[in-house]
């Protein structure tokens, strides 16, 4: 994704440059969280429960509590873990308190008696949260004494808290600031709903998203696997997972023949200089692993694509005829992430960004952004991802290039997007300083939402890499950049792909599509034959020559998701065929060899979920 320029603050920088890599979690938007009556709610329970422990465990000194996407929680420094049955009497504590109706009041106060009233309480953390407050200074009371640093807004009484429709939920570890380098806290979370019954679903919603989980699934299905030996953060693909990994390269680079790209292939390391140029290393060294030394020259980790596609194009100077010029490449990035934010396949070390640079005429950016809409549609839809949420963000109030580019960038995006007929939110001011952008987000199959795929417009780039190209006139011109990603990365968007699945996967892309389950030795010829038939039409099939119950190879095969069972007893090898079973269709009795090898090698040329196959005799195949 694109570098920052100098003159841009460094958290906007840092920010920017993260673009291409989409969030680390999904983003759950239940109807009911977006009501603000419901935020007080769970913003008065937070209070709630840190009045509660410092009820019950008096030595507990608090920190922060905000209220979260369903949820709430609380950051304690306690010299005792909590544990689940502190948990149990926290919660009849709450109860207890909401019960008594107690009133929660907003005072506002001099940063003198703030200071004053935290000194009294002996409360470390609120005097270094107080010294970030600007005036006016406001806290929360609850009851007759409790009361924390606040901004609110909270209900008004502990009797519009529902004693039935909140649950705490677990205890974990969170560094003070959020860095491992200062105190070691204790976070309670907690959930809130307005009714018990919202409380309910959404306890159902987080079972089946702890079923869907593509770490439990990843081992369970024989995916991937992070090595600790190896290192925090980095992927081991295994067979099975390489190759739905392979399924979905190969998919990706098809479809963008088809729309016009040609690949690229860049170094995983370049000269620290190149990281100069870029910006990188002034604004981005933190997430950057530490230089190497070569041959007297120090060279870096890439944790971006984008300056060797800057660098390729400037290798020639080119014309306006060339242009548009669109380059895709599956770019494996390293970045340092710290050790408490990383996640699975969803936040690593090493992963790779399915980049793609576009290098157009300002004239031509609608259509380049269209281009690209339907693309990431046509990928998106062929994983079964088809509902989406549209966001556009437009110049901040520091930002580079002029402004006629900018507008003219702008209107080509809202163009685009209208042309698509895709509805969208502005977001104003929203954008990177170095161009507008468009942020998309995919739901899943329980209704969770990802930003995932993410398109940026760049006037930083070719200027400070002086790109250029000859106008019709004879000028020398800047062309303009589009930075596009549409998966984010291979392992995130595997990982989010795994969960949309729930580990079932479509029959083109199932790693092992048809197992055959032989019932004894005297079959296995046959058994043999059948698979020798699928691999040579480019069906991944494989034998469970175990010799084991058939109840137990056909539970074997279920535990692993196999699309197709294939049991093949006396009767099925007389007659040269097997007698199936779908895991989408169910029982599909026998079926002759030669109507299995067809219906299979059909569904993957045409990347079906499941065979186009009916019950049937078979005849002999063989």
């Amino acid at each position: 994704m694109p570098a920052p320029v100098p003159a841009a603050p460094e958290a906007a920088a840092a920010a920017a440059l993260t673009g291409g890599e989409a969030s680390t979690a999904p983003i759950t938007l239940p109807k009911t969280s977006e009501s603000p009556a419901l935020l007080r709610i769970r913003h008065s329970m937070s209070h709630v429960m840190a009045m509660a422990v410092q009820k019950l465990f008096p030595r507990a000194q608090v920190t922060i509590g905000p209220w979260t996407e369903n949820g709430f929680y609380y950051d304690f420094d306690h010299p005792e873990p909590f544990s689940e049955d502190d948990l149990k009497a926290i919660k009849k504590e709450m109860i207890r308190i909401i019960n008594q109706k107690l009133p929660l009041e907003r005072v506002e106060v001099s940063r003198a008696e703030a200071e004053a009233r935290i000194t009294a309480q002996n409360e470390p953390y609120k005097l270094e949260i107080l010294a970030g407050i600007q005036e006016p200074i406001t806290l929360y009371t609850l009851g007759d004494g409790w009361w924390d640093l606040c901004a609110g807004p909270h209900v008004a009484n502990t009797s519009e808290l529902n004693a039935r429709a909140f649950e705490l939920e677990s205890v974990a570890g969170a560094y003070w600031r959020g860095d491992e380098n200062n105190a070691q806290l204790q976070r309670i979370y907690g959930t809130a709903w307005e009714t018990p019954e919202q409380l309910a679903e959404h306890q159902r919603r987080k079972q089946e998203a702890l079923r869907r989980d593509h770490r439990r699934l990843g081992t369970d299905l024989d995916l991937f696997s992070i090595e600790d030996e190896a290192g925090a953060g980095l992927v081991f693909w295994h067979p099975r997972g390489a190759r739905i990994r392979l399924l979905i390269e190969d998919f990706w680079r098809q479809a963008h023949f088809e729309a016009g790209y040609e690949l690229l292939y860049t170094p995983h390391v370049a000269d620290i200089g190149l990281w100069k140029t870029s910006g990188h290393l002034d604004f981005y060294s933190e997430s950057m692993f530490g230089p190497m030394q070569v041959d007297e020259r120090q060279y870096q980790l890439k944790p971006m694509n984008c300056p060797f596609h800057v660098l390729t194009y400037a290798s020639s100077l080119r014309s306006y005829r060339e242009l548009p010029i669109r380059w895709a490449e599956l770019g494996t990035v390293y970045r340092y992430e710290r050790p408490g934010v990383m996640h699975g396949l969803m936040r690593v070390r090493g992963f790779t960004q399915d980049d793609a640079h576009v290098f157009c005429l300002p004239q031509q950016i609608s259509d380049e952004i269209l281009a690209i809409l339907n693309l990431t549609e046509r990928i998106l839809s062929h994983f079964d991802f088809r509902n989406y949420a549209i966001n556009l963000s437009t110049r901040p109030a520091k930002s580079i290039g002029d402004y006629d580019v900018w507008d003219l960038a702008t209107k080509g995006l809202i163009e685009a997007l209208e042309r698509k007929g895709w509805g969208y939110t502005i977001d104003e001011g929203g954008g990177a300083f170095y161009g507008p952008k468009i942020d998309l987000k995919i739901e899943d199959a329980i209704g969770r939402t990802w930003q995932c795929s993410t398109i940026q417009l760049d006037f930083n780039l070719p200027e400070r890499f002086g790109l250029e190209y000859v106008a019709a006139d004879g000028s020398r011109q800047r062309p303009i950049m589009i930075h596009r990603a549409i998966f984010g990365s291979l392992e995130r968007f595997f990982g989010i792909m795994t969960e949309n699945y729930a580990g079932d996967f479509p029959f083109w892309l199932a790693p092992e599509q048809i197992r055959l389950l032989p019932v004894s030795d005297e079959v296995r010829p046959w058994a043999e034959n059948l698979h020798q038939q699928l691999r040579q039409a480019g069906i991944r099939s494989s034998i469970d020559g175990s010799g084991e119950r058939l109840a137990k190879l056909i539970r074997r095969g279920e535990t692993m998701k196999i699309p197709v069972l294939a049991v093949i007893g006396g009767r099925e090898a007389e007659a040269g065929g097997a007698n199936l079973r779908s895991r989408s269709q169910g029982d599909l009795g026998m079926v002759a060899a030669t109507s299995l090898v067809e219906a299979a090698a059909t569904a993957n040329r045409l990347r079906q979920a499941t065979l186009a196959l009916e019950p049937a005799v078979a005849t002999n195949g063989g």
